[in-house]
């Protein structure tokens, strides 16, 4: 099993999701860990190659939890926060892709 690694502020914005949203979250985020794929995913190939999307809803709203799994190392949470409007905000996507950006730096440098 990989391990799971938060870039940034992505933790403290995953536990700040509503108790319902966490919990899923979380259990999606165990499945893709083992290898496995999570129930209701995208493909987020403008944040980087191998990024994805969870996609969580609960009667609170619409929740993402952006990450990519294919470093060998970890499964890494890139961002994480509540959607707002049908389209994913420009902001939410480049704060995911500068961070994938900075991991993948990193790794190559080690």
């Amino acid at each position: 099993m990989k391990l799971l690694r938060f870039a940034g502020s992505a933790k403290s914005d995953l536990s700040a999701f509503p108790g319902r949203a966490r919990i899923r979250a979380g259990y999606e985020l165990f499945m893709v860990q083992a290898g496995r794929e999570p129930s209701d995913w995208k493909p987020m190939p403008t944040v980087g190659p191998g990024a994805a999307e969870i996609r969580v809803r609960d009667e609170t709203g619409a929740y993402r939890v952006i990450y990519v799994a294919r470093f060998a190392d970890a499964v890494y949470v890139l961002h994480a926060f509540q959607k707002k409007s049908q389209k994913t905000a420009h902001a939410d996507l480049m704060v995911a892709a500068q961070r994938y950006r900075d991991i993948k730096a990193a790794l190559e440098k080690d």
